[in-house]
C-alpha cells in the first residue's frame, strides 16, 4: 500500500490548470501546423495562422490561449493500492483548481447554482470524474473545457435499428448544427453505447486523446476516419468561415450496450483543446 499525501494532489493540479490554459499539448501543436499545410483555402489558411500565432503569443507572454479559460474537468484514475491521507480528496482537488486560476489570474467562469448563477470566484467546483486502475500510480488529466463547445455538444438516443448509419448522421447533425459557434477548426468526441450518462462520459474521454491515435478496434477507426472527412468536406472551415479544416480529428469510444438502446454522445471542442496529463 502507497500513501499519498492529498497536497501533492492540490500542488498538481494548481500547476495543471494554468498549464493547460497557456500550452496547448504538443499534439495540438502539430496538428494545427499540419492544417496550414494542408487547408485549400486562402482565408482559411490565414486564420489557422493566425490562431497558430495566438498560441505561441499565449505562450511567450503566459496569456492565455482563450479568454475563455473554461469549467475545470479532472480525470482522477487511482491506483487501488494507494491511500490518500491529509484530507479529502475531492476538497484536495478543488483546492488545486482555486489555487491554479487564482495564482494564474485565469478567469473565473463557475456559478453556485444553474438558476440564481451567483459567480463562485475561484472558478470552483471542479467537475471530477473517479476511477479505479491497478496498481499504485494516481493519473490525473485536467482538461478546462470553454463553454462555446461545449453548448453545441448532443445527445441521441437512437434505435438499435439506426443502425451505424444512424450513428453517422448524428455526428454529421451536431457538427453541421454546430456551424461557427464551435470555434472551428474542432476536435469532435463521440461516445456509442452504455446509457444516457455513460455515453457522455466517454465522448469527454475522448477529447482527451492525442491526435493520431485511433481507437483499436478496426470498424471504429475506419467510422473516425469515414467521418473526419465527410466533416471536412462540409465546407464550415476555420473559424466558420470556409474551408477544408473543419475538424483536426474524430476520437469515437464505445462500450456494451443494452438490447433496445444505442446511445450515442457528441462532445465538441474548439481549437483550444486544452489537455494535461501526470502522474503521481
Amino acid at each position: 500500500m502507497r500513501t499519498l499525501n492529498v497536497d501533492k494532489v492540490t500542488e498538481a493540479i494548481k500547476e495543471m490548470c494554468i498549464e493547460a490554459n497557456h500550452f496547448l499539448p504538443e499534439d495540438m501543436q502539430c496538428a494545427m501546423q499540419g492544417a496550414i499545410d494542408t487547408e485549400k483555402s486562402v482565408l482559411g489558411k490565414q486564420i489557422l495562422e493566425q490562431l497558430c500565432e495566438n498560441m505561441e503569443i499565449a505562450g511567450k507572454d503566459m496569456i492565455p490561449i482563450c479568454q475563455d479559460t473554461g469549467m475545470a474537468v479532472v480525470f482522477m484514475e487511482i491506483g487501488q493500492e494507494v491511500h490518500f491521507e491529509g484530507g479529502f480528496v475531492e476538497d484536495a482537488v478543488n483546492e488545486g483548481v482555486r489555487q491554479g486560476y487564482r495564482e494564474g489570474f485565469l478567469r473565473k467562469s463557475v456559478v453556485n447554482d444553474p438558476v440564481l448563477r451567483e459567480n463562485t470566484g475561484d472558478n470552483t467546483p471542479a467537475v471530477i470524474h473517479y476511477s479505479m486502475i491497478p496498481g499504485d500510480k494516481v493519473i490525473i488529466t485536467v482538461a478546462p473545457k470553454g463553454f462555446g463547445s461545449e453548448n453545441m455538444s448532443r445527445i441521441f438516443m437512437l434505435k438499435p435499428a439506426d443502425g451505424i448509419e444512424g450513428v453517422k448522421n448524428a455526428v454529421l447533425t451536431a457538427v453541421k448544427e454546430a456551424g461557427p459557434n464551435a470555434c472551428p477548426p474542432m476536435i469532435v468526441g463521440v461516445g456509442i453505447g452504455g446509457t444516457f450518462e455513460k455515453c457522455a462520459l466517454m465522448a469527454k474521454k475522448a477529447l482527451t486523446r492525442s491526435i493520431g491515435q485511433h481507437s483499436e478496434i478496426r470498424y471504429v477507426q475506419e467510422l473516425e476516419e469515414e467521418l473526419l472527412e465527410r466533416i471536412n468536406c462540409s465546407g464550415i472551415g476555420p473559424g466558420g468561415l470556409g474551408g477544408t479544416t473543419t475538424a483536426l480529428a474524430v476520437h469515437i469510444n464505445t462500450y456494451p450496450t443494452h438490447i433496445a438502446g444505442l446511445p450515442v454522445a457528441v462532445n465538441i471542442c474548439c481549437h483550444v483543446n486544452r489537455h494535461v496529463v501526470r502522474s503521481l
